[in-house]
């Protein structure tokens, strides 16, 4: 199971870049890949070809209209089925002893 945490962007768009972002997201959404947005980048979780085509097809969509594209990419993999996007949250707030901000 991979988590892949990305971030996506044009360059020398402006400073707003939630048009640009809403696309990926919704390429991310559509992709019934599973996924956490937070509010530096994308959590997506799933094996790998799935959450590589989604990052592929978010690159593709902006490369549309954007002559420049900025990505951050990173990957853990961990053997195994078990979903671990809320897990690994769980285990962190078990540690502390009481729900933290996600």
């Amino acid at each position: 199971m991979v988590l892949l945490e990305f971030a996506m962007a044009p360059t020398g768009e402006g400073e707003s870049l939630s048009r640009q972002v809403a696309r990926i997201l919704d390429v991310v959404d559509r992709s019934g890949v599973s996924y956490q947005l937070t509010a530096m980048g994308t959590i997506l979780e799933g094996d790998w070809d799935e959450v590589m085509a989604v990052v592929s097809e978010c690159f593709r969509t902006l490369q549309i209209d954007c002559n420049r594209i900025s990505l951050n990419l990173k990957m853990d993999y961990r053997a195994g089925t078990e979903p671990r996007l809320r897990a690994k949250v769980d285990a962190v707030e078990g540690r502390v002893g009481r729900k933290l901000r996600t």
